[in-house]
């Protein structure tokens, strides 16, 4: 049985007055970051209402639809979105009294989902690995979605003129003015295309003569860059970066406004990002290093004094899982440790760096289980006072000691631990590694009687794509 989500009802009441404050963000200038001769400032778009650049189209958008009819009380807002799209529409329209269903890829973090879903969104999770005119595909599982639901309307945020529009009537006039009217350059990314066209069209109106340069920050594995440099419409590769990068030319994108185009890496983008906040205290999702870089670049190539600007396009609290996370960092190969040539090499959380969430043989079965929910892991290392692995808990033995009587989470936890442990020495093989997966257990990695860590088979298969032969 499918379950019919209840329908929220518009209401006669003005909405939230929290929308009133989309837009007129604060610029501010880079100081500590090597920027040439140029001066560079950033637009703080993640001081929106909904932490993104994406709340000004939300709202221009939904009013759009309004206005022209295609939107009413009691009906649906379906979108396809790399997130902050989403948390703009769920922001706006939700507070419109409109239901919202939105279609995201499933490379999207965890914070931008569960964040649409607390404002009341629906979610429907669609791969990341398949382009146009694949069924999964999530444009086309949107417009799908929308076709099928009686009264819902289809933002298409790629082909929707409300979208640079807001642009061209807010973003623009505001640096425009907070610039004094002198600025150079813009550095954009491009996602649906919005920034770039509405940027272009308001400044190449307010400054036609000697114009101000759109400069195109696009993810290694994007086709825009090479489309600008070359007119060339190659096979996209992959990228970790979200929100901006495509595999086609959206619809509102005016390519023909940009004058300078950068190929920017998924490594080099989240170490721009993460240096942003140490030295300037600037906290940026993932596009915004992307952004923050190609403005480095341009700024740096450059023989004469200019005035660039470019956003802090997102707020980086929908990234602590991903680019903020040293382990997800280095899992995915953007952050290289020392090697030690030997098993210990594939330890993801070293315990004598702090990284390895524990317990005490004398701490309680109750406390051991509120660490596994907290770190959302199923087994503990059990490790003594002086860094010596005694055994392993796992929710299996904390489960056979509560389940008849809830206060045994008060035993300590030597009364549930095993203490049989697959012990190797780092010098150990991956055959060795692999004979201990075979009996249906992790490796307990010790250097004399020094814990270094835990090696799951999680580990070993990051391990191993991190090596696997470059194509």
């Amino acid at each position: 049985m499918v379950e019919t989500p209840t329908v929220p009802q518009t209401s006669s009441k003005r909405p939230p007055q929290i929308l009133s404050l989309i837009g007129d963000t604060p610029l501010v200038e880079i100081t500590q970051l090597e920027t040439g001769p140029c001066q560079l400032f950033l637009k703080l778009e993640n001081q929106n209402p909904g932490g993104s650049i994406k709340d000004r189209i939300a709202l221009s958008m939904i009013e759009a639809a309004e206005d022209e009819g295609k939107l009413r009380p009691g009906g649906t807002v379906v979108e396809a979105t790399a997130g902050n799209t989403g948390l703009g529409l769920a922001l706006v329209a939700g507070a419109k009294g409109y239901r919202v269903l939105l279609v995201i890829p499933d490379k999207m973090s965890q914070e931008k989902i569960s964040h649409v879903k607390a404002l009341g969104a629906e979610v429907r999770i669609t791969r990341s690995d398949v382009t146009r005119g694949h069924p999964e595909y999530y444009q086309d599982v949107a417009a799908r979605l929308a076709e099928e639901i009686p009264g819902a309307f289809y933002v298409n945020q790629f082909g929707n003129p409300a979208n640079p529009l807001a642009h061209e009537r807010t973003t623009g006039p505001e640096i425009w003015e907070q610039m004094r009217h002198d600025v150079d350059a813009i550095v954009v990314g491009v996602g649906s295309g919005g920034t770039l066209t509405g940027l272009g069209r308001f400044f190449n109106r307010v400054k036609p003569r000697r114009g101000i340069e759109m400069v195109l920050a696009d993810p290694k594995g994007s086709i825009l860059h090479e489309y600008v440099k070359s007119d060339k419409l190659l096979e996209a590769g992959s990228w970790a970066v979200e929100g901006i990068g495509e595999d086609f030319i959206p619809e509102i994108a005016d390519m023909s406004l940009v004058t300078e185009a950068f190929e920017i890496d998924d490594a080099e983008s989240f170490a721009t990002v993460r240096e942003l906040l140490r030295k300037e205290g600037i906290f940026g999702g993932s596009s915004t290093g992307t952004l923050v870089a190609g403005a480095l670049r341009y700024c740096r190539q450059q023989t004469k004094p200019k005035r660039v600007v470019t956003f802090v396009v997102d707020t980086g609290n929908k990234y602590l899982s991903k680019m903020y996370d040293d382990f997800w960092m280095a899992e995915q190969g953007f952050i290289h440790r020392p090697p030690h040539g030997d098993l210990s090499d594939l330890i993801s959380h070293r315990y004598e760096a702090g990284e390895v969430v524990s317990v005490g043989p004398t701490d309680t079965l109750l406390t051991a289980f509120k660490r596994m929910r907290d770190a959302d892991v199923s087994q503990l290392p059990v490790v003594d006072q002086h860094g010596r692995a005694l055994g392993l808990l796992d929710e299996s033995d904390v489960l056979v000691k509560v389940h008849r009587d809830p206060s045994h989470f008060n035993d300590p936890v030597k009364k549930a631990m095993t203490s049989k442990l697959e012990i190797l020495s780092p010098k150990a093989t991956i055959k060795d590694l692999l004979d201990v997966f075979d009996r249906g257990r992790v490796a307990i990695v010790m250097e004399d009687n020094k814990f270094l860590g835990l090696v799951t088979r999680s580990d070993l298969l990051s391990y191993l794509r991190l090596h696997m032969p470059k194509q």
